[in-house]
């Protein structure tokens, strides 16, 4: 009896969005349809990053295949690699499944080496990104939005950045009239999670913006990636907003300028990636090395799409959306939030030293 083999042919039903997975198996070398079911369309871009930078090669995108409605640019600075892709209209939109906009991606894999002098020149970098994004006025509040569940590590980054983040929109009256020229009004609040509040989180946001009116919202989040190697060696910054727990599929409410009413700029770093994403690579890894054959007979013939829906199957049916993070997470989350906090204060207030910070805040 031949051995057991699984092949999957697409056949789109266009009313439906759905494909119809053939199921076969060898029986006394016949080939005998045994099963015949419909399952979702996987879309053109996995649902689980929410790096653009991500989006746009699952996309088919790359230097010598530009997608239409996207443009990107690469640069090295330092020890950083830094992607912009930028979403220009409809059809960008429709292919990245991203809202239109700017995407920054700094990456920097040498940050896993724990060394100061990468941390501080990250940190640098960061902030010229991010400065590069703030209004002109500086006597503008800005209000400093750390999203997440503070009991949960992985999804603390943003509270944890907020701690950090100086605050000043209460210290503008009591600074020195030399200093008070390079200091902005800067707010922060970390308004926990649905879960802890029983409140939307966009909702207190918006209650917070009605009230002290700022002109600009910075939103911070952990993020989902598909490459294990990015997780807290990536930040992306945007002004688009962020949609709170869609990496993790959880969508909320919306942070972005038509539901606060202000610009928004999204900080995110990916701390966590799909189960399925983890499957889906070993797989990928497994066939490339070898060759498309086990010992005399050829491996399972799937493509994308197929084996996407596959592993949805075998994984997200059973568990729902499992989540991977690294053991090291408490000690990697710690890290960068003193870079992203430490960043944002630099380029909120570059006219302030850190001694200065230092006498002024204790």
């Amino acid at each position: 009896m031949a051995p057991y083999r699984l092949l999957a042919r697409n056949r789109g039903i266009p009313k439906k969005g759905a494909q119809d997975i053939l199921h076969y198996t060898t029986a006394h070398g016949n080939l005998t349809k045994v099963q015949r079911e419909a399952v979702p369309a996987a879309p053109a871009v996995s649902p689980y990053t929410d790096l653009a930078l991500e989006a746009h090669a699952i996309a088919g995108g790359s230097r010598t295949n530009p997608l239409p409605g996207v443009e990107t640019t690469e640069e090295v600075r330092g020890p950083c690699q830094i992607t912009r892709v930028n979403i220009l209209d409809e059809r960008g939109e429709m292919i990245m499944q991203k809202a239109r906009g700017h995407y920054v991606t700094i990456e920097c894999p040498a940050l896993r080496q724990r060394s100061r002098t990468i941390d501080h020149a990250v940190t640098d970098i960061f902030a010229q990104e991010f400065g590069a994004l703030l209004p002109a006025d500086r006597n503008e509040l800005i209000l400093v939005v750390g999203l997440g569940n503070w009991n949960a590590t992985p999804d603390a980054l943003g509270p944890r950045i907020v701690d950090a983040v100086m605050v000043t929109r209460h210290l503008r009256d009591y600074v020195p009239p030399e200093l008070r020229g390079g200091l902005r009004p800067v707010a922060a609040v970390a308004p926990g999670v649905l879960g802890l509040t029983g409140i939307e989180t966009g909702e207190i946001i918006q209650g917070i913006v009605a009230r002290i009116r700022p002109g600009l919202l910075v939103a911070i989040d952990a993020l989902a990636a598909q490459n294990v190697q990015r997780l807290l060696t990536t930040i992306q910054i945007s002004d688009t907003g962020i949609s709170p727990g869609s990496g993790i599929g959880n969508r909320r409410l919306p942070i972005n300028r038509d539901t606060i009413g202000i610009p928004v700029i999204a900080v995110g770093v990916p701390t966590v990636v799909h189960a399925a994403t983890l499957v889906s690579n070993t797989i990928d890894m497994m066939l490339e090395r070898l060759g498309g054959t086990a010992g005399n007979y050829p491996l399972p013939v799937m493509d994308e799409r197929d084996r996407n829906a596959l592993v949805n199957d075998v994984i997200n049916a059973k568990v729902g959306y499992l989540v991977v993070t690294p053991k090291e997470i408490d000690v990697m989350i710690d890290q960068m939030s003193r870079i992203i906090a430490g960043g944002i204060s630099r380029a909120m207030h570059p006219d302030i030293t850190d001694e200065d910070l230092a006498k002024y805040i204790g």
